[in-house]
């Protein structure tokens, strides 16, 4: 019999899912290992995605197993976009991934000067620049290029296009970051060494799958193909390949998938479940829609245009508002919060969240609600 679940257990197993609730790992790279991958264009953004879905961690230690342990990469997986990953699904990853979203921008490319020929010498030539002198910031890695005859404008998006495509093809990806957060580029083979186990294309897609429904399920094949940004007949396959593993559940009215060792959590009156999520985060990010979570009255609160996505205010797996960082003053940070309505019973649940972030940046906060006086924690 199909269990059926309400809006407020669906809510609550994704926050579960996520992360968000209930044991969390104390290690960055388990983290992303269970989430599948976080999203990186916005580098500090990607280091506050870890803080709510981990155990006692901090900024330095989700920078360090980026930069210094490298048992997190920084490269372009799921939508084409940069995703942070573990050292170990790179390979697998970028194998199944990388040829769909090279393929999709070949336009693009092309309308920025780079054709195939083009773009065949750029790889040859970055993979030669970087294994003698990387890593290299982009700006310096453009100017090696055209001494190696492979010259772009570096005011044009040409760059940054052909480095992901180097990405995209297993050559390269991010390495240390500089000052600021200013992103390097280093051979992905000499970063990661041997830790780059190969699957077939049908075992990498039901691994893709596997990872997708543990950090998101219950969802759909096409949550699947909108999050991992596949075609909707691949999406459908993984979870054929998946079959044995699967349940079927009635998620607020709709069918949906969870992996069969997913537990129901019951709903209940506890403590709110309050979470302070940065930009672009994957509970936003992760599904086809945000209506189960976002009030269609407030999305465009949160995603005003374009793909910019806005901090969230989350009680019990609900956006109810808004937040912004103000910039750090010595040890200090100021939180503002700007509810879509009253919080009411969530404010302690509120200012403990608010305190832990400042914990994890090394800092003490101070929380402030539009309209009401600010309050040290």
């Amino acid at each position: 019999m199909t269990r059926s679940l309400s809006e407020d257990q669906l809510r609550l197993l994704r926050l579960r899912s996520q992360l968000l609730t209930g044991d969390r790992p104390g290690d960055a790279h388990e983290v992303v290992r269970v989430m599948g991958g976080i999203q990186a264009q916005d580098t500090p953004a990607s280091r506050l995605a870890v803080r709510p879905r981990g155990a006692g961690l901090d900024a330095r230690a989700v920078r360090d197993a980026c930069n210094r342990e490298r048992s997190l990469v920084r490269t372009w997986a799921m939508r084409g976009t940069l995703h942070m990953l573990t050292a170990e699904d790179v390979g697998w990853l970028v194998a199944l991934l990388g040829p769909v979203f090279a393929a999709a921008n070949r336009r693009r490319r092309l309308q920025l000067g780079l054709d195939d020929d083009r773009c065949a010498r750029g790889l040859r030539a970055i993979g030669k620049v970087l294994a003698a002198d990387g890593p290299l910031p982009r700006g310096e890695l453009v100017s090696r290029l055209a001494g190696e005859g492979v010259v772009v404008d570096p005011r044009s998006q040409a760059p940054a296009h052909l480095v992901a495509y180097a990405a995209m093809q297993g050559l390269v990806c991010r390495g240390p970051d500089l000052d600021d957060d200013e992103p390097t580029y280093v051979l992905l083979d000499d970063w990661v060494g041997g830790r780059r186990p190969a699957l077939d294309p049908e075992a990498a897609l039901a691994e893709l799958t596997r990872r997708y429904l543990g950090a998101h399920g219950p969802a759909t094949p096409a949550d699947l193909a909108a999050w991992a940004g596949i075609a909707a007949g691949r999406a459908r396959r993984g979870f054929e390949l998946l079959a044995g593993e699967l349940v079927e559940v009635e998620a607020a009215g709709t069918p949906a998938w969870t992996l069969a060792d997913a537990k129901v959590p019951r709903s209940g009156r506890g403590r709110p479940c309050v979470r302070l999520l940065y930009r672009f985060d994957e509970y936003l990010l992760g599904w086809r829609g945000r209506d189960l979570v976002l009030s269609p009255r407030f999305a465009r609160r949160i995603q005003a245009g374009g793909g910019w996505i806005h901090p969230a205010v989350v009680v019990d797996g609900r956006v109810v508002g808004t937040w912004r960082l103000a910039p750090k003053t010595g040890d200090r940070l100021t939180v503002t919060v700007e509810p879509f309505e009253p919080l009411d019973g969530a404010l302690p649940g509120l200012e403990a969240e608010a305190a832990d972030l400042g914990r994890f940046l090394g800092a003490t906060t101070t929380v402030m609600i539009a309209g009401e006086a600010p309050k040290a924690r």
